[in-house]
């Protein structure tokens, strides 16, 4: 299978080239040219299944045979080596825990499984240099997926001050080939310093480099396999009644599960959770999709004003706002809302949200339907917010002894301005 430009359909390469490159020259976002959709037989029969199993069976068609399929199958099940429990939170709305791989966060499962698929396309392949912008747990999965790889140099650029502690310490302590960059800056700002190194003819006659976060299809195409296997968890006379909804921030995520849709997932709706960055919201009311600087939030890793994929989720749905509407909805809460949320939550239920989540079960929460079966994202251990939660909840949080071992290393980072000439420097002489 090829994959195409979303700035230019005409525009197409091969698998190695879309997951080396990262980003396309024209500056879209690559997306497979289909999406089979998978047949009864699969869904009839994924109850039961690890999420290994049901991993090689959706990714298959987009990797193999480029990766032989005896590779990608060990691949997929050394990636996806932990579990996605879906846990009960009210009788009517569920958790899909997405904490329990090696950072505590959801993008364990993207960074691991790129990880994989990079190291095998760089064994024939000069040094490649992985360069990623983070708002929090892109960073430490990446970092933590990629350490010691041959081969893969890791640089990761971070809004100083804007992650949490816990969450800046798991890939700021690492060292070997791991850089982290302190931009005295916002998210955007990384995130359009990384675009630009992209788009730099001189930087990449010289070096390669390919993302690591949602811009890359590797990482983002994985995300759609941990919504069927919270499916297989579900009884099947349900799957009908399910409301999907999402913490969302550069949209990745979400896109993930819209391609588990397009391949035939069988859930009635999505929501797109945000915080008071509701750049999607506005869309979606009033048809016009206007970028805005982000806004700090206790939901920092949602702090976007210009979501990447906002791209890959208009190629899904032929550039139609209607379209987009039918499937999706989307809801706004701010840091009073978030905090009030994961306080009357364990209040009510005994269950502990991080603000993410938060916002992902207020959605269920205050817009379900009657009839309607909600799962919703818990896309980070609760520990990783660990004052946000406490000061909400009172509850005191246990950390985990995986978050301990980090907080107790030696952060080391580089400081830079927001200025991309500077990163370039940085690269070129590192």
């Amino acid at each position: 299978m090829n994959f195409y430009s979303t700035n230019n359909r005409n525009h197409t390469t091969d698998l190695k080239t879309a997951v080396l490159k990262g980003l396309a020259p024209d500056k879209g976002l690559y997306m497979p040219e289909e999406f089979p959709v998978l047949p009864a037989e699969f869904w009839n029969n994924i109850k039961g299944k690890s999420m290994g199993e049901i991993g090689f069976e959706m990714l298959k068609p987009f990797f193999c045979p480029t990766i032989p399929e005896d590779k990608f199958r060990a691949m997929v099940n050394d990636a996806f080596n932990f579990e996605v429990p879906v846990v009960k939170v009210t009788d009517n709305i569920s958790a899909m825990e997405l904490f329990h791989g090696p950072t505590l966060a959801f993008k364990d499962v993207g960074a691991r499984f790129l990880a994989r698929v990079m190291s095998y396309f760089a064994s024939n392949e000069k040094e490649i240099n992985v360069l990623v912008a983070t708002s929090g747990d892109t960073g430490s999965a990446v970092a933590n997926g990629f350490l010691g790889v041959n081969g893969v140099n890791v640089h990761i650029l971070y809004p100083s001050g804007l992650v949490s502690k816990l969450q800046e310490l798991q890939f700021t302590t690492l060292g070997q080939n791991i850089t982290a960059y302190e931009v005295s800056g916002v998210f955007d700002d990384c995130q359009r310093m990384v675009k630009e190194a992209f788009l730099d003819s001189e930087l990449n006659s010289q070096k390669v480099l390919t993302s690591a976060n949602s811009i890359n299809l590797a990482r983002f195409m994985p995300q759609s396999v941990y919504y069927v296997y919270a499916l297989s968890q579900i009884p099947q006379e349900r799957w009908k009644d399910v409301v999907v909804s999402v913490p969302s921030g550069n949209f990745g995520d979400i896109t993930a599960g819209l391609v588990a849709w397009k391949m035939g997932m069988p859930v009635k709706r999505f929501i797109a959770a945000i915080n008071a960055n509701r750049v999607f919201a506005d869309y979606l009311q009033c048809g016009e999709y206007k970028p805005k600087k982000s806004i700090a939030t206790i939901a920092n890793a949602m702090d976007v004003g210009d979501p990447s994929n906002f791209a890959r989720v208009l190629e899904l749905f032929h550039g139609s706002v209607d379209e987009i509407r039918d499937l999706i909805s989307s809801y706004s809460y701010n840091d009073a809302e978030i905090g009030e949320t994961m306080n009357s939550t364990l209040s009510d239920t005994g269950y502990t949200l991080d603000p993410h989540g938060a916002v992902g079960f207020a959605a269920l929460r205050d817009h379900m339907k009657d009839g309607e079966f909600g799962l919703f994202l818990e896309t980070a251990h609760p520990a990783k917010f660990i004052d946000t939660v406490e000061k909400y909840t009172g509850k005191k949080i246990e950390i985990p002894s995986r978050l301990q071992k980090f907080a107790e290393g030696t952060k080391k980072t580089v400081p830079i301005a927001a200025d991309y000439k500077i990163l370039k420097d940085k690269l070129l002489n590192k």
